[in-house]
């Protein structure tokens, strides 16, 4: 079987020329079929076979756009050199916080779940359809190019500092790397301390109202905070669960 239904045509070409995806994707027949379905909606599209290649094209310094030369990676798991989970991984150990949406084969809830953590935006697995492919793209760059209104100078509850122009985070004068989607969580928090967030709040505020997805993706980025910010994670003392609503901060 095939990873990907045949039938893609969805709408007439958009104009979308001035966003730029690159396609990671070792199987040619997929990799083919996701290119001219994201080009036929006016992206401009670059592939890739293999780890190492995405990683070249992701820094080549010819490719000069706000140090980032992408602003969408559909990223295929199980690659040749370097596979997609340590590319994920790696980018955003260096910051770069280009939206990532993982393709695999891979169905469980433990491999969505740890696709998440490393970093990913979203996650589809095969077999899949071009249809849903194109409105996750869509919906992860739309989110991308939001414009967040301005900011306070900084946010401060109990040891937890958050400086919103600076994307930076200190717990205790010591600064955590967070990454895009923790950090716009805890600003979220911070920015209400105590009021609670449902979980459909907090997809609709920080993943968008378009998001394709189910709530267990806040639970695993509330998880990952947890781990950053709390002293003993198991019983936190900031990010606290209210049984039945959702989450608060305090």
């Amino acid at each position: 079987m095939l990873g990907i239904e045949s039938n893609h045509k969805i709408s007439k070409p958009t104009m979308n020329s001035t966003q730029r995806i690159l396609v990671v994707e070792d199987e040619d027949l997929i990799r083919d079929m996701v290119v001219l379905g994201l080009k036929d909606e006016g992206y401009q599209v670059t592939a890739a076979s293999d780890g190492s290649l995405a990683l070249t094209l992701i820094h080549d310094p010819g490719l000069e756009r706000d140090k980032f030369p992408f602003d969408l990676i559909v990223l295929d798991i199980m690659l040749p050199q370097v596979n997609g989970l340590d590319l994920c991984r790696l980018l955003r150990h260096q910051g770069n916080p280009v939206p990532i949406l993982i393709l695999s084969a891979k169905s469980t809830e433990t491999d969505r779940v740890l696709g998440l953590e490393i970093g990913a935006d979203d996650y589809l697995t095969k077999p899949f359809g071009m249809r849903e492919l194109i409105a996750r793209c869509r919906a992860l760059l739309r989110r991308n190019r939001t414009q967040q209104p301005d900011e306070p100078e900084a946010l401060k509850f109990g040891t937890l500092t958050l400086y919103p122009q600076e994307c930076r985070v200190l717990v205790s004068e010591v600064e955590v790397n967070l990454a895009p989607k923790e950090f716009r969580l805890l600003e979220l928090f911070m920015g209400s301390p105590r009021r609670v967030w449902s979980r459909e709040q907090l997809l609709d505020r920080i993943w968008g109202i378009d998001f394709v997805g189910d709530s267990k993706t806040v639970d695993v980025h509330i998880r990952w905070l947890r781990e950053k910010l709390e002293r003993d994670p198991s019983h936190p003392e900031y990010i606290i669960t209210v049984r039945g609503f959702g989450y608060r901060l305090g």
